[in-house]
């Protein structure tokens, strides 16, 4: 059964993109009225022409629910994927209109991490995970409920049937002990204090 639209907002785009591959309209809602507004900002920007942005949003959004029941999870996000598709489609809208080579309009900015950049990243996520599972659990479900979930505090409460005042507490000692634990790690995770 379908997922209601008011609760899949919080859902990642690529879940969405599952959802809707397996035939659930309100995840299909839910990711034309979360991705609508970039790309044809995105297109505007490119094109300089409403009418065309809206074709190129439009055909680009197209183009992802067709993509829907192969997307192979993992291998691109799907934001990525879709500005790549609007810059396409709006350089190829330019080239038609223009009558320009196509070597002569600018490459559009790849917005992709460099492999360095995406193994310090994995190397940090791998300091932080072992760093974390050295904590006691209270605090581990605490501090990761607060800074990678981004939970207010009061929610945590609720989540882990305690009070607003131990959430503090066990979010603060969770925080001094993975700064204790990642301290002698800063340089060969590439964090400079410069």
């Amino acid at each position: 059964m379908p997922m209601p639209f008011d609760q899949q907002t919080d859902i990642p785009d690529e879940a969405l993109l599952v959802l809707y591959a397996n035939g659930d309209a309100g995840a299909a809602q839910t990711l034309t009225l979360r991705f609508t507004p970039r790309v044809f900002a995105q297109a505007f920007r490119m094109l300089g022409n409403r009418a065309d942005a809206e074709d190129v949003a439009q055909e680009a959004l197209i183009r992802l629910c067709k993509i829907a029941p192969v997307w192979r999870q993992g291998e691109a996000k799907v934001t990525t994927w879709l500005y790549r598709v609007v810059a396409n489609l709006a350089t190829d809208r330019l080239r038609k209109a223009r009558g320009v080579a196509l070597d002569a309009i600018a490459e559009p900015e790849d917005s992709a991490k460099s492999v360095s950049e995406t193994m310090q990243d994995r190397a940090r996520q791998t300091a932080l995970n072992a760093a974390l599972n050295t904590l006691p659990d209270r605090q581990k479900e605490a501090v990761v409920l607060r800074h990678i979930e981004g939970l207010g505090n009061p929610e945590i409460a609720e989540v882990m049937d305690i009070s607003v005042e131990a959430v503090e507490s066990l979010t603060a000692r969770g925080k001094r002990a993975l700064a204790q634990a990642l301290a002698g790690q800063r340089d060969a995770l590439g964090y400079t204090d410069g």
